[in-house]
């Protein structure tokens, strides 16, 4: 094996990566018509001053575990942008009931807060975009 002392690593997200992952999420939220609050609890439940000054473009330090979310919400966009050439569907998708959730929209099931909740939606689209 090669060393190599200057690759990046996969298990690191810089603050770099992180805000520009952060402005995303707001574009994101905003284009599934999200209000402040359902936004906020996607992220980890950041404080509202510190949401508002993120979502203002004054990014500081971002929490790992924000990070990682922002990086799931980030994959079923990615995910909902291939199963639907129409994005305005995909969009509508996450409020939509499916039978994969208990009847319940891909948006109730991620804002139950935890973020395994996010996770097992992106999954879940990952494994019917690759057809498992």
């Amino acid at each position: 094996m090669i060393d190599r002392p200057h690759a990046p690593s996969t298990a690191e997200i810089t603050q770099a990566e992180a805000a520009a992952g952060l402005r995303a999420a707001f574009r994101l939220f905003d284009l599934w018509g999200l209000t402040a609050e359902q936004a906020r609890t996607l992220l980890g439940q950041p404080s509202p001053a510190t949401f508002y000054r993120w979502k203002a473009g004054k990014v500081g330090q971002v929490p790992h575990d924000c990070a990682w979310r922002i990086g799931d919400l980030l994959g079923i966009h990615k995910a909902l942008r291939y199963l639907f050439a129409d994005p305005v569907r995909g969009y509508e998708w996450i409020r939509k009931p499916n039978s994969a959730f208990g009847g319940r929209s891909a948006l109730d099931r991620m804002l139950a807060g935890a973020p395994s909740d996010i996770a097992a939606v992106r999954a879940y689209l990952d494994a019917e975009r690759s057809g498992w």
